[in-house]
């Protein structure tokens, strides 16, 4: 068991997380928010993590995860893949997924409506639950930073989209 804390470039705040696995691009992790509370999963992009570290502090959380019985396997059937992949498998399972460019602050919630090998269109997710569909902007797939899933907030986004989604059905007609 292994936590880490991230320097993520442009980003102010330093992000920390119970490493799950690793390939060469990216980096899996339990999301630690704060202290010793693990809110789902995020996914970091190496080529933008700038510090590694693990101190006195990761270590006292790692002691405490351990007590807890936190486990260190990744999420059933994630397997990595390209930045594409990894959001249409997260919105494959989820329904939805959220991401984070070079503005931390900025959390993008929604479903692929166009993807290329650098180019993302999204139909996005609103705080109500609803969806953007004439959401155009192009994100450039090369400047997502993280991937998160999983997380309360994400799963409570997903409840909103699912039931205006159901709202949007109507009642059955017989």
């Amino acid at each position: 068991m292994k936590v880490e804390t991230y320097q993520i470039q442009d980003w102010e705040e330093p992000e920390t997380g119970l490493v799950l696995a690793e390939n060469d691009e990216w980096i899996l992790v339990h999301y630690i928010p704060s202290d010793y509370v693990v809110d789902g999963y995020k996914l970091f992009k190496k080529s933008f993590v700038q510090q590694r570290l693990h101190s006195e502090h990761e270590a006292r959380v790692e002691k405490v995860l351990r007590l807890k019985n936190v486990t260190d396997e990744p999420p059933e059937g994630f397997a990595f893949g390209t930045t594409i992949e990894l959001l249409q498998w997260v919105e494959d399972r989820y329904g939805i997924f959220e991401f984070q460019e070079e503005d931390e602050e900025g959390l993008y919630y929604g479903k692929i409506s166009y993807a290329s090998a650098d180019t993302l269109v999204i139909d996005m997710i609103l705080a109500d639950g609803t969806v953007d569909t004439d959401y155009d902007y192009e994100y450039d797939v090369d400047e997502i930073r993280a991937i998160t899933f999983g997380s309360d907030y994400h799963l409570s986004l997903r409840l909103l989209w699912l039931d205006q989604q159901a709202s949007a059905e109507g009642p059955e007609l017989d």
